[in-house]
């Protein structure tokens, strides 16, 4: 019995180029929309710890500083956590950025890296002043054993900083023999953090940048 023959499967035919256009400008102008939103919940945030040197505050309290609606806020966000590792990750962002300048500014590979450790441990101490950093004091401690998984995200491109750096030593024989240069950034980097972190419990006498340097430089270096 002879088989019939196949019919070709129709396909449907390209959207005209007018309609993908107007499809693309309205999702572009959506996503600004939604960016601007995030952006004003964030700045609110950031006002709020501000004043109170805490992140002890409601999502409410954020929501009429920001002049939106809560259903805006839960659209954007889980909740308050991960409104602060937002906070969080867009600060480790930008504080990487700022390092990485003020470490290019120096010419020797071993003065780049004591740029980027002393500059991060005064920078993420608490305010001599007397006032909070919050979201380097009491959240990113209560994140790092809460979620260490979430930590290392916000983490990473400070932490590939620091792997550029260790590299560089390597590359100029200035790193200890047997040392890999990611584990020996995240030890460094985790110890200036923690330290700087702490700084202020140790009585009457804290550390300083250059102790904590001169710490940290005797451990990875050539002796």
């Amino acid at each position: 019995m002879a088989q019939k023959a196949e019919q070709p499967v129709s396909t449907p035919s390209e959207e005209p180029a007018w309609k993908q256009r107007a499809v693309e400008r309205s999702t572009q102008a959506a996503k600004r929309r939604a960016e601007q939103r995030v952006e004003r919940f964030l700045d609110a945030a950031q006002a709020i710890m501000a004043e109170k040197g805490t992140t002890d505050f409601t999502v409410q309290e954020v929501v009429d500083r920001s002049k939106q609606s809560l259903r805006s806020f839960y659209q954007h966000f889980d909740g308050k956590h991960e409104l602060l590792l937002a906070l969080f990750e867009d600060a480790m962002g930008k504080s990487a950025d700022e390092l990485r300048t003020m470490a290019a500014e120096q010419a020797d590979p071993l003065d780049r890296l004591k740029v980027v450790v002393q500059e991060l441990f005064e920078s993420s101490r608490p305010d001599p002043s007397g006032k909070q950093r919050p979201l380097f004091t009491d959240f990113a401690l209560r994140l790092l054993v809460s979620h260490p998984a979430e930590m290392r995200v916000a983490n990473a491109p400070l932490l590939a900083l620091f792997t550029e750096l260790m590299e560089e030593l390597e590359d100029a024989d200035l790193l200890r023999s047997g040392f890999k240069a990611r584990r020996v950034a995240a030890l460094t980097m985790q110890t200036v953090m923690f330290n700087a972190q702490s700084s202020g419990q140790e009585g009457a006498h804290p550390l300083t940048a250059d102790e904590i340097w001169d710490y940290c430089a005797k451990g990875f270096t050539v002796d």
